[in-house]
């Protein structure tokens, strides 16, 4: 496996890749890689011949005070467990190759960007469609592999990815959580061992609305007001938001039907984190 730190040099090894009639697929990363991220090479792996993963921590999609510069990252280990499961390539370019001086140019899906995770991180998904999309640019793969936990991502990806006309298939893999329910992140990382026990409550409740849903409960503010209430009963949790949405369109809905989002997120001391469940009836 290779590390390759320039966009003519991916694109020279993704090129003698597909005139041999190979297909790519592409994971994109912030690195300090989890399960989660290594069951995205696993479906890459799948249904594509040559696996090219992206690590790099995207500064555009920071805000001011956020935690662009402690984000985790460790290349080394990295590697190693990419290398393990299956990537072929990992791209990891600096920010001065992905963003030269005098940079202007960036990506906006209008709309579904202003909502959940978009009301509190303005400017957030402008920088993660413009990095995506630049990829996307650079690599040229067939599909490229997102984990259902960003489901917000995820579908403001899929409708850049229809609205520009991208030649290529957007994948969303389930969600991998630890054996106590808490959903996989790099920022997991952050939590100190009373704040780890107290963000199992997030998975608790989502699993607790999900199963009142599969039971009959159809009225959505009453589901919502379940979580709330779960929530709350752990002091530290400071709710972001809770909303329950269309899972395609993530357009507000009257009731549960069909295909529904229960998004929420939570802050346990400076850590912000997001998880969600997917109900269908």
């Amino acid at each position: 496996m290779k590390i390759v730190k320039t966009i003519k040099e991916i694109r020279e090894i993704v090129l003698q890749q597909q005139k041999k009639g190979r297909t790519i697929g592409l994971v994109p990363t912030m690195g300090y890689l989890h399960k989660g991220h290594l069951s995205l090479v696993e479906a890459a792996r799948r249904n594509n011949d040559f696996i090219v993963m992206s690590i790099f921590v995207n500064p555009t999609q920071f805000g001011q005070n956020e935690d662009y510069d402690k984000y985790p990252r460790d290349l080394e280990r990295d590697a190693r467990l990419a290398e393990d499961a299956g990537v072929d390539v990992i791209f990891s370019p600096e920010v001065k190759e992905m963003y030269p001086e005098g940079y202007k140019t960036y990506v906006n899906v209008e709309g579904i960007t202003e909502i959940l995770c978009g009301k509190s991180r303005p400017g957030h998904f402008r920088g993660v469609t413009t990095i995506v999309c630049k990829l996307f640019n650079i690599v040229k793969p067939d599909r490229a592999y997102f984990g259902q936990k960003d489901a917000q991502q995820a579908a403001v990806i899929k409708k850049m990815v229809s609205d520009l006309n991208l030649d290529l298939e957007i994948v969303t893999c389930p969600i991998v959580r630890e054996e106590d329910g808490l959903a996989m992140s790099s920022r997991n990382v952050y939590l100190d061992e009373q704040q780890r026990k107290s963000a199992l409550i997030l998975s608790k409740a989502l699993f607790e609305a999900q199963r009142q849903v599969l039971e009959g409960e159809r009225n959505k503010q009453k589901i919502r007001d379940n979580i709330l209430k779960m929530l709350h009963t752990e002091k530290t949790a400071e709710v972001d938001y809770v909303e329950i949405v269309n899972a395609d369109t993530l357009e507000e809905i009257e009731e549960i039907k069909g295909k529904v989002l229960i998004a929420l997120a939570v802050r346990f001391g400076t850590t912000r984190l997001i998880d969600n469940v997917i109900v269908e009836v």
